[in-house]
């Protein structure tokens, strides 16, 4: 049996799948890989997810977070453990449609390592701002940064990620010049935000 790859995401519909192929699943603990760190929104969704798993079947499903290099390390890390379906990924957009893409030489098939189960979440990617920026609207945040160029940081969950690709376009479609800077979650970049360490000193 191959690994198997929640992309963003495991249900209890889309193990039907790994049932029909091993009737005694699962006969273990099963590991589900997160390649975020915890507290970010993929984490969250596991854990939903995990809890939910262990109560109708009875075996422990345990979550662990191996953020990295934009997902690669975890997603790595499920394509290479024993393929015996005790061993799940929570798959993004960035581990599986992106990174292939971005990074040369993957130790890894994004499509051939993985058998998708099902998708669990569409979520959508929003800007949100430090109120230190002087600014209310989207209109008056493209004037801000078009004004000030290279003074703006902005944060996502890692090189190659949604975020990460969405800020590049704006920047793109804006002519807006600002500094990434990655995180390993989501909630490391609220924190981030919130605590002011994405402010370069010259927008204080």
């Amino acid at each position: 049996m191959k690994k198997l790859l929640a992309a963003i995401g495991l249900s209890l519909l889309g193990l039907g799948a790994v049932q029909a192929q091993s009737p005694a699943w699962p006969q273990k603990q099963v590991t589900i890989v997160v390649p975020f760190g915890a507290g970010g929104t993929t984490d969250l969704f596991a854990r939903i997810v995990a809890e939910q798993l262990q109560a109708k079947y009875g075996k422990p499903f345990v979550i662990e977070n191996r953020p990295g290099a934009g997902g690669n390390i975890g997603t790595t890390a499920v394509a290479k453990a024993t393929p015996d379906g005790h061993t799940l990924l929570v798959g993004t957009v960035s581990t599986h449609a992106i990174n292939p893409f971005l990074y040369k030489n993957l130790p890894h098939d994004a499509e051939k390592d993985f058998i998708p189960i099902t998708g669990l979440a569409k979520l959508p990617n929003l800007l949100v701002v430090n109120p230190k920026i002087p600014v209310k609207t989207f209109a008056e945040f493209v004037e801000y940064a078009k004004q000030n160029p290279g003074k703006l940081n902005y944060g996502s969950s890692g090189a190659g990620t949604s975020q990460h690709l969405a800020a590049e376009l704006f920047q793109l479609k804006t002519g807006a010049k600002m500094t990434h800077v990655p995180f390993r979650s989501s909630q490391d970049i609220v924190n981030g935000l919130i605590g002011g360490h994405m402010i370069s000193p010259s927008t204080t």
